[in-house]
């Protein structure tokens, strides 16, 4: 979420609650991409929080399934957390990152004309190619899941190619093209302490042949994006239609050390987790936030601020890096903490942004801050947690509240 980033822990419950369905729990091990004590622009944050927003198209117990996974310390890309899949036959593995804000997995395509070569982020780039796998089919416009894509504006046909395809255009100018295949998905199911089964289901994700804008920048280049959002076409819900999970997965990012985390394809028992409900009707994972405490005490915000609409409310969306809050919340947010640290600590304003220079540590200087939701449930931030690093100047160290402002919009986004 910020800097120091939040031992987060979100439970999510795809469309309808999973009925009928026990036994296994599928887990993916996530690992943030670069170590959150490594100094970082916070305009260069939000840049990529700008490209990522507008990328925002539209358990089984005693099991788990555990994925590999890679980072490293480019401080440009702060908080990329992304996981490998494995695809094809032969299997081979790719680099994607993990999206609670969109639908889709896909992943560069053979007939790429313009998809990176390589990244940044130390990882090997690897493209698939339909014709070396001997389980990949495409996707005709004549078959039944291509009109079911099409009916959520996330497909397109083509009568002269007769090929279900994507393109998917960004607000900020980048986007991605290709067509959709069905082929295997392999993943190792834990069914108890020590019983591992190798298990694989066939899936229908997206083949990109054409990317642009921000998608193509090598110093961030992954081979794709895997969508976990509530749609038909999630992994998640295509591997629930299947019977192998319910239609629910649970994700806690870690801030601290190496960062990364777990995501979980299941349901999680444990009597120590409190739920708050989901908002029906909603293209993204809306919650309903209620009111944010500093050091005890209650913010004085409307209640309207934190209501949900069409355009309004609070998203919880793993592929935002900051904490985004409506203007109404923002304000009292920012003036709480200020009024709350020492004189020992000197305030100012960097580039619009709310800083600090701090001589003593953060966890003396700053107050404990909790985001309060229906249900009873309540994250607990610590000041780690809702500040970012900026560096050093004037002998003390640079502290910035890694929260964002947001006007006239009245949404809130808690990112990862």
């Amino acid at each position: 979420m910020a800097g120091g980033g939040v031992l987060l822990l979100v439970v999510v419950l795809v469309g309808s609650a999973a009925s009928g369905i026990g036994g296994v729990q599928n887990v993916m091990n996530l690992q943030r991409a670069f170590p959150v004590n490594q100094i970082v622009e916070l305009e260069a944050l939000k840049a990529r929080d700008r490209v990522r927003h507008a990328r925002m198209l539209q358990s089984f117990a005693g099991g788990i399934v555990n994925f590999s996974v890679f980072g490293t310390s480019d401080p440009s890309n702060a908080g990329l957390y992304y996981t490998k899949v494995k695809l094809g036959s032969p299997p081979r593995e790719f680099s994607v990152q993990v999206d609670t804000g969109s639908d889709i997995l896909w992943v560069a395509c053979s007939s790429c004309n313009n998809c990176p070569k390589t990244s940044g982020l130390g990882i090997e780039l690897t493209v698939f190619d339909a014709d070396s796998s001997s389980t990949a089919s495409p996707i005709s416009c004549s078959d039944n899941r291509c009109a079911a894509i099409v009916q959520t504006a996330n497909a397109e046909c083509s009568t002269q190619s007769n090929q279900c395809s994507y393109s998917f255009q960004y607000e900020d100018g980048s986007g991605t093209s290709g067509f959709y295949l069905s082929d295997v998905l392999y993943f190792d199911t834990i069914l108890g302490a020590s019983l591992i089964a190798n298990s694989s289901a066939p899936i229908v994700f997206g083949c990109s042949t054409s990317q642009s804008g921000d998608l193509i920048a090598s110093d961030k280049a992954i081979d794709g994006i895997f969508g976990f959002g509530q749609q038909g076409l999630s992994v998640i819900s295509q591997l629930s239609s299947l019977g192998i999970t319910p239609k629910v997965f649970s994700h806690c990012l870690k801030g601290e050390g190496e960062g990364g985390g777990i995501l979980v394809l299941g349901e999680i028992l444990d009597a120590s987790i409190v739920y708050s409900p989901l908002i029906p009707s909603q293209p993204h994972y809306n919650l309903y936030m209620q009111s944010i405490a500093v050091n005890g005490q209650l913010l004085p915000i409307d209640s309207a601020v934190f209501a949900t609409s069409s355009n309004q409310g609070t998203v919880v969306d793993s592929g935002t890096t900051l904490a985004y809050l409506a203007e109404e919340a923002f304000d009292p947010f920012v003036a709480a903490i200020t009024a709350a640290v020492s004189q020992s600590v000197r305030p100012f304003i960097s580039e619009g942004n709310q800083c600090y220079l701090v001589t003593t540590s953060i966890a003396e200087e700053f107050p404990p801050v909790a985001l309060n939701f229906a249900g009873g449930a309540s994250m607990a931030l610590r000041p780690a947690d809702y500040l970012v690093n900026m560096g050093f100047g004037d002998g003390a160290a640079i502290w910035c509240i890694g929260f964002v402002k947001v006007q006239n919009q009245g949404i809130t986004i808690l990112g990862g």
